[in-house]
């Protein structure tokens, strides 16, 4: 193989995957790559340099690397997989024209067990339990996270076969963080997964660009300021009807607290458990110090009138329909909302960001502020050890996830659902713009291939200025607490213990910010009763997985 052939090859993936994951990488300018001088320039850095070593050995050991000419096998063949139908009543995904084109370009048939999308836990679970399949490749459940398929030795361990994965491995080298999390106990990695859009269109805090304008002030970055803005909004008629007593100067869900205000004091009250930079896991929940000093900030809020009395039970359809009268100035919610749900139904919305409800940096505190990502993977799909082709199985697998593949996935064909424009980017067509068509076609087809979503297909559907925003916002997100994967003790541990603990959490959060718990007299009865549930012993589950978790990660 020539080096440009396999640097070809590497560019192409990690060019495609960092666009999917939508997160910074320090790859230089990777992206100026045109001409065998910089191929060549590039070859003697560290990254590119394993790379082609490691593709090198994949050709010379198995004399398979797939670069998008040519078909997986020579043979033919049929790969029998068991998954779900489509979420979308009136989509056959096994006549999808872009399902269709995987298939002839891996050059096998596929012979679909798929099962009715809302049945798929409850029917496929005992099906891949008791072995009752002859899948090769199998889409399951849940993530296994108990490793109660691994351990039965339902799947065969993935890099053992490495060696026919070069679009898998490569994907594993670009995110370790992932890799980590997809590494089991016994340290292997047994599953492929689908990937959520994990640092784009999180959850942001929102404000009337209106109603800041008409105040003068600027949107607010601290705690302090932001109390000024709200108290501000409470007080005046900032919705010009000329009645100065119908301004809610805060509309937010009860479920969206933790991520607004959590931050703020150094906590991720959305994962729950969070490690320091010494690696020390503590639950947030339980911190006698800055859990205390969240609770006492919005319980002032609460008795200030700036958080509303039913903020527990307000819902999205509420929100929307406020912000369509102009009556709140401050929302937060998933980022997709900004456009789609909130600014498009302001009175005065004009398409602009001007007239807009936008999203801003994170509240600060004591600590600096951030917002909480969610985990990228999704559906898992895993070659079954019964399989009598598993080394065909494995191949489709790995080419079923490839850059190549995830660009029919959330953009379809060229010329049918996409055009690509003279500046390089890309457009739906007429067609493409019709969610039902589009559907039919088989776009994101998450339920029977490792499909990643897509930040940049995502972008062309809302408005420019909130694509803007969005990749502005994106310095802020952390990653959430890892997926892990857990013993079978370990499982026992949390399921006994932290319903309860959840559940004392919940009423006892709602209580304190409310005031029908008292701050000053019943907290430390609060963090007593929680070491009583035994949280301890949960806590040590965590930070044995945790340091798996680190150790996978080297």
């Amino acid at each position: 193989m020539s080096k440009r052939r396999i640097v070809s090859t590497i560019m192409v993936c990690i060019l495609i995957i960092g666009t999917v994951n939508g997160c910074s990488q320090e790859l230089g300018n990777i992206g100026s790559v045109n001409n065998e001088a910089d191929i060549d320039g590039l070859a003697d850095t560290a990254i590119v340099d394993e790379a082609i070593e490691h593709a090198a050995a994949v050709e010379d050991s198995t004399g398979y690397v797939y670069t998008g000419e040519a078909p997986i096998t020579k043979d033919g063949g049929s790969i029998s997989i068991l998954a779900q139908t489509s979420n979308y009543a009136n989509v056959d995904i096994t006549k999808a024209p872009i399902v269709l084109k995987v298939f002839e370009e891996a050059g096998v048939e596929p012979n679909w067990q798929l099962i009715e999308y809302n049945d798929y836990a409850d029917k496929a679970t005992p099906i891949i339990s008791s072995g009752e399949t002859d899948a090769d490749i199998i889409k399951i459940p849940d993530s296994d996270p108990n490793q109660v398929y691994i351990k039965s030795g339902l799947f065969v361990p993935l890099d053992e076969f490495f060696d026919y994965m070069p679009n898998y491995t490569a994907w594993l080298f670009e995110n370790p963080i992932e890799k980590a999390e997809l590494t089991a106990e016994d340290g292997h990695i047994y599953y492929v997964p689908g990937l959520n859009v994990a640092n784009d269109y999180q959850p942001c805090l929102m404000y009337n660009n209106v109603w800041l304008e008409k105040a003068g002030i600027e949107a607010p970055k601290d705690l302090d300021s932001f109390v000024e803005m709200l108290k501000y909004f409470r007080d005046n008629d900032m919705n010009g009807n000329g009645d100065p007593d119908d301004e809610i100067p805060m509309s937010i869900m009860g479920e969206f607290l933790p991520y607004m205000f959590g931050p703020a004091f150094g906590l991720d009250l959305v994962s729950g458990f969070m490690a320091d930079e010494s690696g020390k896991v503590t639950y947030t929940y339980a911190d006698s110090e800055n859990y205390r000093k969240y609770l006492e900030f919005l319980n002032g809020l609460y008795e200030e009138g700036l958080l509303e009395e039913n903020v527990m039970s307000l819902d999205r359809d509420t929100v929307i329909d406020r912000i369509s009268k102009d009556l709140t100035g401050v929302a937060f919610d998933y980022s997709w909302a900004m456009s789609m749900m909130y600014s498009n139904v302001l009175p005065y919305y004009d398409g602009t960001e001007e007239k807009a409800f936008v999203g801003v940096a994170p509240l600060s505190g004591e600590h600096e502020g951030f917002y909480v990502g969610r985990n990228s993977l999704s559906g898992m799909f895993g070659v079954s050890t019964k399989s009598s082709q598993i080394e065909l199985a494995v191949k489709f697998l790995d080419f079923a996830m490839s850059p190549h593949c995830q660009d029919y996935y959330q953009w379809g064909i060229e010329g049918e659902s996409y055009t690509v424009n003279e500046d390089g980017s890309r457009s739906y067509t007429e067609q493409g713009n019709d969610n039902d068509w589009l559907q039919q076609f088989g776009i994101n087809p998450a339920f029977v291939f490792p499909a990643a979503q897509s930040v940049e297909a995502t972008d062309i559907l809302v408005a420019p200025w909130h694509a803007k925003i969005n990749a502005d916002l994106r310095k802020y997100i952390r990653h959430p607490w890892p997926e892990i994967y857990a013993t079978s003790e370990e499982s026992d541990t949390v399921n006994l213990y932290m319903p309860d603990i959840q559940a004392e959490v919940t009423e006892c959060h709602n209580a304190f910010i409310t005031g029908s718990m008292d701050i000053d007299t019943e907290f430390d009865a609060y963090i007593a009763k929680l070491d009583k549930l035994n949280l301890n012993e949960v806590t040590e589950v965590k930070q044995s997985q945790y340091n798996r978790y680190l150790k996978a990660l080297e």
